[in-house]
């Protein structure tokens, strides 16, 4: 559990509209076929305009954010997620359904800005990293509970309790948007009910953060251990392996159980910029790990492949959790405190750009280019970790010369650099008693 009472809140609210999602995300498939009546490349169209609608509206979603406060813009953009399941049951052509899907990838997008920028600026410098770690647990705890209640909808059988399944998403996402409403004001949404937000703030924005944008492109690429765990490896297990299919689910139950009992303990050492760094070398090192392993499984049998499959698995998991704390920590101190919202708008999108190409690229190296496959893969990975150090530099460089410093950051700057005096001064009194 997170140690403060606001990151337990935070925690208990993402718990709950996760699971109310996971509950529908399970189902969907047989909701939109059977229930809908849409052919299975209709679903698949639908969907597709609706992932280009959420990607194309991130950015202005952003700097709705900056404008109304990340508090009220999450909150409202939440009921009306809600609103949006609780309209589904009455949907029953592809035109119904892409217009309810447009809306609610619309208010995804800003929903997504507004928890990211209300979660930033909320909370002190100290604890940013390690609430999100837990935050990272409640996803996958509530996308967890969701698939069970989601598996017993399907077990049913029954179209009925099927057509009517998203009204027990919309509760939990409506109940979510009130919980969101209750919580305390970020200082952003101070700014925003005293008239100070209503004009742009001055100076240069994110999109002339060269670095920035560089950052969230290479993260984006280094986020494609997503597509890794989930596209690459089980097509890789079911076509070139002898692998049982049924260890599918022990691997997808292996990378749930990790994300939900590890990232507490794994972001420790990505508490600043320099400790995110290592994690971004360490993800990728984890991720070429897992292309090596899995890539191996083509040669052998039996039991052999079954733990070389898994230890794979266990290996982009373990570059899924390295590469969140990195993420975390370069939110934390490379965003502009008036542009939250902006920034992680431009975040969305260029990290998109970093990684929507993977699945079919990836697929085609893996199947068809056997060892120098993988290897393009893993080198692919690698040379963004080698562009994250400059990208990195660069967006130090813009913030020192462009950002203002919040009072809050001050401080806990000036404490920082007070624990590192502190720790200097005992080292040397303890070198020259040692000499004594």
């Amino acid at each position: 559990m997170p140690p403060t009472r606001l990151g337990r809140r935070l925690a208990a609210q993402t718990i709950t509209f996760t699971t109310g999602e996971g509950a529908f995300n399970t189902g969907s498939a047989v909701f939109l076929t059977q229930v809908v009546g849409m052919s299975a490349s209709r679903v698949g169209l639908a969907l597709t305009l609706v992932n280009v609608a959420e990607f194309l509206l991130a950015y202005p979603a952003g700097r709705v954010v900056d404008r109304l406060g990340p508090r009220r813009v999450w909150a409202v953009s939440m009921a009306v997620r809600g609103a949006c399941f609780l309209a589904l049951p009455f949907v029953g052509s592809f035109g119904a359904y892409l217009l309810v899907g447009t809306i609610f990838a619309a208010f995804s997008s800003a929903a997504q800005s507004g928890f990211r920028a209300y979660v930033v600026d909320v909370l002190p410098p100290e604890s940013r990293v390690e609430t999100q770690a837990h935050l990272y647990s409640a996803v996958n705890l509530g996308f967890t509970l969701g698939a069970i209640v989601g598996g017993l909808a399907l077990a049913t059988g029954d179209l009925d309790v099927i057509r009517w399944s998203p009204v027990f998403a919309a509760a939990l996402t409506i109940l979510s948007a009130v919980r969101i409403a209750g919580l305390p004001a970020a200082p952003h949404d101070l700014r925003v009910a005293s008239g100070e937000a209503r004009v742009r703030p001055p100076g240069p924005g994110p999109l002339r953060n060269r670095g920035w944008v560089l950052l969230t492109f290479c993260l984006g690429v280094l986020w494609t251990n997503q597509t890794l765990l989930h596209v690459v490896i089980p097509l890789w297990l079911v076509t070139a392996t002898d692998a049982p299919h049924v260890l599918l689910a022990w691997l997808y139950g292996t990378n749930t159980v990790l994300c939900i009992l590890l990232p507490a303990y794994t972001s420790k050492g990505a508490r600043d910029l320099p400790g995110g760094l290592r994690y971004v070398w360490l993800s990728s090192g984890f991720f070429v790990a897992s292309c090596l392993l899995t890539w191996t499984t083509h040669s052998t049998v039996g039991l052999v492949t079954v733990l070389l499959v898994w230890l794979g698995h266990v290996a982009v998991t373990a570059a899924e959790l390295t590469m969140s704390g990195a993420s975390w920590a370069f939110q934390s101190e490379l965003m502009d405190p008036r542009r939250r919202g902006e920034y992680q708008g431009v975040a969305a999108v260029t990290r998109a750009m970093g990684s929507m190409w993977a699945p079919a690229l990836f697929t085609v190296l893996a199947m068809k280019g056997g060892g120098v496959g993988w290897l393009v893969i893993g080198a692919i990975v690698a040379g963004a970790a080698v562009l994250t150090g400059p990208s990195l530099r660069l967006a130090v460089r813009f913030r020192d010369q462009h950002f203002p410093v919040t009072e809050e950051d001050q401080e806990h700057q000036d404490a920082a650099e007070e624990r590192a005096t502190s720790t200097a001064a005992e080292n040397r009194s303890t070198g020259a008693a040692a000499g004594a």
